[in-house]
């Protein structure tokens, strides 16, 4: 039985039983590359670019053009989630809670995808055959704080970078920022400023993106000292392996009196793909 759950018993007067603020589940899933995988750990192979050989005499020989292979490796992790209602809670309770625990895991297994995706992207990416080789975001796709929060200059650096890199302009791309670095972007830009109205509208909801990129907030990204690590990426930049989508079970425990327990698991992980299709954006919160 959980023990928190005597605090909604009948003498709090309601019927209704809520969820206290919370991110409701993945806000990134649905943003990156899906693959249904089995076993512990799934390896991706990927086919490099190549150049043509230019003829510069009849009858040569044909050139043999080695084409570069590589291979990323992604661990599946298992996550799970259960809690126990006592009958005789249910009894001494105006609402029975099964729905909003179940509300509630459902939620939790979400945000553990969320957060696979972020450590992914920005962290050390495994490759090489049996993915033993770590390999790291270089320099040139790290965007400095600058003593400076999200900015409209940073931003155009970000396009900038995906440009450069030749990354196919039909991808969708997508940024992950928290909070501050909207109010920042807000703070940034005149309220004569063509940009001020549409920064608004990100923060009130009614659009989603801005400079071709679809903007995610997350509270969950990692702060080291004053800088917030955001990051922007290519759709297919980063990939999340499945092995057990989320199952949900609703059952008696005969063991344990029989109550009632909501259980949700699911296996899955995350992996950057490419580095050249993530960007990583420090943004100093203090600035």
């Amino acid at each position: 039985m959980s023990n928190q759950i005597t605090t909604a018993f009948v003498q709090q007067f309601s019927a209704n039983i809520t969820t206290l603020s919370q991110q409701q589940g993945s806000i990134l899933r649905g943003a990156v590359r899906q693959e249904s995988v089995t076993g512990e750990k799934a390896f991706f192979d990927q086919v490099g670019s190549t150049a043509a050989v230019k003829r510069t005499s009849r009858h040569g020989d044909t050139p043999l053009v080695e084409t570069p292979h590589s291979r990323r490796q992604v661990v599946l992790e298992s996550y799970e989630w259960s809690d126990l209602i006592d009958d005789a809670d249910k009894v001494a309770m105006l609402a029975d809670p099964t729905n909003v625990y179940a509300q509630s895991a459902s939620f939790a297994i979400g945000r553990a995808m969320d957060d696979a995706i972020i450590e992914a992207a920005t962290g050390t990416a495994k490759t090489g055959k049996s993915g033993g080789t770590s390999t790291t975001l270089p320099s040139a796709q790290q965007i400095a704080a600058g003593s400076a929060d999200l900015t409209i200059a940073k931003l155009i650096q970000t396009r900038k970078i995906f440009s450069q890199n030749s990354v196919d302009p039909s991808i969708p791309l997508h940024i992950v920022v928290g909070p501050e670095q909207i109010e920042s972007l807000l703070n940034t830009t005149q309220v004569t400023s063509s940009d001020f109205n549409t920064v608004r509208a990100l923060v009130s909801g009614s659009i989603t993106s801005y400079m071709g990129m679809e903007f995610h907030i997350s509270n969950r990204l990692a702060k080291t000292g004053n800088n917030r690590t955001c990051f922007a990426f290519a759709a297919d930049g980063i990939t999340m392996a499945v092995g057990k989508d989320v199952m949900a079970r609703i059952d008696e425990r005969a063991d344990k009196s029989y109550s009632t327990q909501v259980y949700y698991c699911a296996t899955f992980g995350a992996t950057r793909m490419e580095e050249s299709k993530v960007v990583q954006i420090l943004c100093d919160e203090s600035a």
